[in-house]
């Protein structure tokens, strides 16, 4: 049986730009009406970024079977490349002459505000990337709407379970296009103020979502995780950090490290153990794909948290 994960979702860059200040101290509210500022960032570093792609690095990390279904522009030959060199499938990748890829130019100050702007790009193309099977699990998670509808369906008519991760997507679908897409899914993951917008989007309850699925996973940040099954909840406590660096792409990594459970039969709760671990590693680490993945390591942080070993 494979054991290999198709990841529906985006690629992008994410440039990030450091304002030595406040923006508090330079945006007069009284104007905000006229706005023109100008901030100097002497730091910049930019970032391989997007959900499906670090999503897939994690997978692959830990020696999971990571097939990417994303869409990149005229810009994104070398990003491609790195995901292949790493030993990611990457035949499925769309390369669109056309377009540039999708990049998020991030502007930050000293108090962690951030200002950004978003050029979706090629990800726009994203719903002509072939998401058929055979594969043991897939994942819809943010990409362009038309693309995660299409995706959902390519999963679902060939028996696929998959887990639909709306994330920083979910504004763009009203109540009844997220009730097709649950009553589709095998599993939902959500941080708990998703799980509050999808609850007031649809009109369902928490228990009511969780129902129409096989689990429903609700991420809480530093105070863990809840796993929603079989009509019960089960509270996943959190892997200790060492340092926060940088939390950007910690929900990728735990998605990362619950696929690769899922798709090795660890069943639900080491599964979503070992996504808490993965993404308490992530968040030591800056920028989404920076972390190294040590099998030894990360058994060791389960162990250590959970009592068991996880392989």
């Amino acid at each position: 049986m494979s054991s290999r994960v198709l990841i529906s979702g985006s690629m992008a860059y994410d440039t990030i730009m450091v304002f030595d200040g406040h923006f508090k101290d330079h945006i007069l509210p009284e104007r905000i009406h006229m706005l023109n500022v100008s901030f100097f960032t002497p730091r910049l570093k930019r970032e391989f970024g997007g959900c499906a792609a670090n999503i897939a690095y994690t997978l692959h990390g830990l020696g999971g079977q990571a097939c990417v279904l994303a869409s990149v522009g005229r810009d994104g030959h070398d990003y491609v490349s790195r995901l292949t060199g790493l030993g990611i499938d990457t035949s499925r990748i769309l390369v669109c002459e056309d377009h540039y890829t999708a990049q998020a130019y991030i502007t930050t100050d000293l108090s962690d505000n951030q200002i950004t702007a978003f050029h979706p790009g090629a990800m726009g193309e994203a719903s002509r990337v072939n998401a058929q099977g055979p594969a043991a699990w897939g994942i819809v998670a943010p990409n362009d709407k038309l693309a995660m509808q299409a995706h959902a369906r390519a999963f679902t008519d060939a028996g696929i379970p998959w887990i639909f991760d709306p994330g920083q997507a979910l504004p763009a679908f009203d109540g009844s296009e997220l009730k097709a897409l649950l009553a589709d899914a095998s599993a939902l993951a959500v941080n708990d103020y998703e799980g509050k917008l999808m609850s007031e989007r649809t009109g369902l309850s928490e228990t009511e979502m969780a129902a129409q699925v096989q689990a429903m996973i609700v991420t809480q940040g530093a105070d863990g995780s809840v796993l929603h099954r079989d009509g019960q909840s089960e509270r996943i406590a959190p892997v200790s950090i060492r340092e926060a660096i940088d939390p950007t792409g910690c929900g990728d990594a735990y998605r990362g490290g619950l696929l690769y459970g899922l798709s090795r039969g660890m069943g639900w709760s080491a599964s979503v153990r070992l996504g808490s671990v993965m993404g308490a590693i992530k968040i030591e680490h800056e920028g989404p794909q920076n972390h190294a993945v040590n099998r030894s390591e990360v058994a060791q942080r389960y162990q250590q948290t959970y009592g068991v070993a996880p392989w």
